[in-house]
């Protein structure tokens, strides 16, 4: 912060000093008052700028990256962390505050407005280079961070120089001005970001807007109020500046369409079917046609693809199926393939698909290679659908209902799952259980995620079911599944990790009444369960809602 100005004595007169020199007043075209206000607004607006390249920055790096509280913590740590730098280095340009704020919010616009882009840029093109090019995506991330931080940081010094050289007041009142425009404006961008920018523009474009706006802001405020103040290469060097900004800006906006266009093919191959986002993620459909794996990405991990899901899900499905299984419960699988593997057992009467993404649910129905896939299952009358949160839904089960639950939901350390892996949460789904009953959860991958694995089974334990844990070997290697988007990209042979558990032992086999499994036997279920067991981590605490350990 700036050091403030002695007040004024009552009734003395403003000191004389020249026009446009440090500390002297300021030649406006309008009244002081005028002038106040105007600053004060446009506080407002760079405040709320602020914010939206702030919110911005988290959400592209939770989506890019995963992970939302490791994100969210280096982008907001960082970010603040410069932004008293940014205020310490502003002193120094106390003498040419007009010039300098217009310089600030010049480079601010670019940066903060280009940041969605450069970040999804890197991570489409550089994101399976492998090597140092791993950590591309996090690097240019604290790099924004910082230099946002930088810029936010250096504007209210300036400000404070500019609103006391239009009319003197004391230090207090000057900062409870600015810092009451800027916390209103800082509200407005927050709630304008998921709420305006966010489901109209979208991420690139609402950013390149908001860019836009702070250019203009900046610049209005400037060349408005301070013209006089600044000398004629300044003038020149600013609108030069600006004018430079402003066609990025628009040049960007023009090519977005194309350039996502052409990341998404980077990230996901050049088939890509569907590409849509709904209020809960990224959902994007590839392939699927003239004889080409269909693969479905949920906020660009790889959830089914049709090379192996099979292996997946009769896996998940079958070996919980083995005892009464009248009535089944489906934690997600929203894709319609658990409830395929379900209704191959003839005895089922009634199974209850639960899945948040209402989205995901209607291209199970309506897309042809989807629906094929899982051979029209959400359509079967013992099919029942519902469009909720899993764990909400849960709350409100009668105790006893299922005698199995089948849990297929994402990857625990996927901050948004982790309340579906915790205590609370396996607790519930133990109260939903009939004598007799079974849950099956899929707990991620065993080879890469040991650790996490084995806290998903010690925390079924924890709810009071006894478990068996195992083991499937086949997934597509090459995209991400887990919580980080950036560091799954090898082409090594991957694993899926499954807990069987119920109030007594389980025994892990195939229902000998049942359908025959296409891929899975007996013998593969023993193997999965004995190389499971030697990766055991013992001693590990349970999971909850208030210390989640993933």
């Amino acid at each position: 912060m700036i050091e403030p100005h002695a007040p004024a004595p009552p009734g003395s007169r403003p000191p004389r000093s020249a026009p446009g020199g440090p500390g002297g007043p300021i030649r406006l075209p309008v009244r002081p008052g005028t002038g106040r206000l105007l600053v004060l607004a446009g506080v407002f607006v760079c405040a709320a700028c602020g914010l939206v390249y702030e919110l911005e920055l988290v959400a592209l790096a939770s989506y890019l990256m995963g992970d939302s509280v490791t994100q969210a913590s280096v982008v907001l740590s960082v970010m603040v962390f410069a932004m008293g730098i940014g205020s310490l280095a502003a002193k120094r340009l106390r003498g040419l505050a007009a010039a300098g704020f217009g310089a600030v919010e010049a480079t601010l616009a670019l940066v903060g407005g280009c940041s969605a882009m450069a970040l999804y840029a890197v991570f489409a093109w550089t994101g399976d280079w492998g090597g140092m090019w791993a950590s591309g995506p996090r690097c240019l991330l604290v790099a924004f961070s910082l230099a946002t931080g930088l810029l936010i940081g250096a504007e209210v010094p300036l400000l404070m120089e500019l609103i006391q050289r239009i009319r003197r007041q004391d230090a207090g009142g000057a900062v409870a001005d600015l810092s009451a425009a800027d916390y209103v404006g800082a509200l407005v961008g927050g709630l304008a970001f998921p709420f305006l920018l966010l489901p109209f523009l979208g991420q690139l474009t609402g950013a390149l807007l908001t860019g836009a706006v702070n250019a203009v802001v900046g610049g209005a405020l400037v060349f408005g109020l301070f013209r006089r103040d600044l000398t004629r290469r300044a003038r020149r060097l600013l609108v030069a500046g600006n004018a430079l900004v402003l066609a990025v800006l628009a040049s960007a906006a023009v090519l977005v369409d194309d350039f996502e266009r052409a990341a998404r093919n980077a990230v996901y191959g050049t088939d890509v079917r569907v590409a849509l986002r709904t209020g809960v993620q990224e959902v994007v459909l590839a392939g699927g046609t003239e004889g080409r794996p269909l693969g479905l990405f949920l906020d660009g991990r790889l959830r089914v693809s049709g090379r192996d899901e099979l292996r997946y899900h009769e896996a998940l499905v079958h070996p919980a199926m083995t005892g009464p299984h009248a009535r089944v419960l489906i934690l997600g699988g929203g894709d319609g393939l658990a409830a395929r593997e379900v209704l191959r057992h003839p005895t089922v009467h009634r199974v209850d698909v639960v899945e948040l993404d209402e989205e995901v649910l209607r291209l199970a129905r309506t897309d042809p290679a989807l629906s094929a896939l899982n051979q029209h299952a959400l359509g079967d009358p013992r099919v029942h659908v519902t469009t909720r949160d899993a764990f909400g839904w849960l709350r409100g089960v009668p105790p006893m209902t299922y005698d199995v639950v089948v849990s297929d939901l994402p990857d625990p350390g996927i901050t948004a799952s982790t309340k579906l892996y915790s205590q609370e949460f396996y607790g519930l789904a133990r109260r939903a259980l009939a004598p007799g009953g079974r849950l099956v959860v899929h707990a991620g991958p065993v080879a890469s995620s040991p650790r996490a694995y084995w806290t998903v089974e010690a925390t079924v334990r924890a709810a009071g079911l006894r478990t068996a844990p195992y083991r499937t070997g086949g997934r597509h290697a090459g995209f991400a599944v887990g919580p980080d988007r950036t560091a799954d990209r090898s082409r090594a042979p991957r694993d899926w990790g499954f807990v069987l558990a119920a109030r007594t032992a389980p025994r892990l086999r195939l229902d000998p009444a049942g359908p025959r499994p296409y891929v899975l036997t007996d013998a593969l279920l023993a193997a999965g369960e004995q190389e499971v067991r030697r990766t055991r981590i013992a001693g590990l605490p349970a999971s909850t809602l208030v210390h989640p350990r993933y």
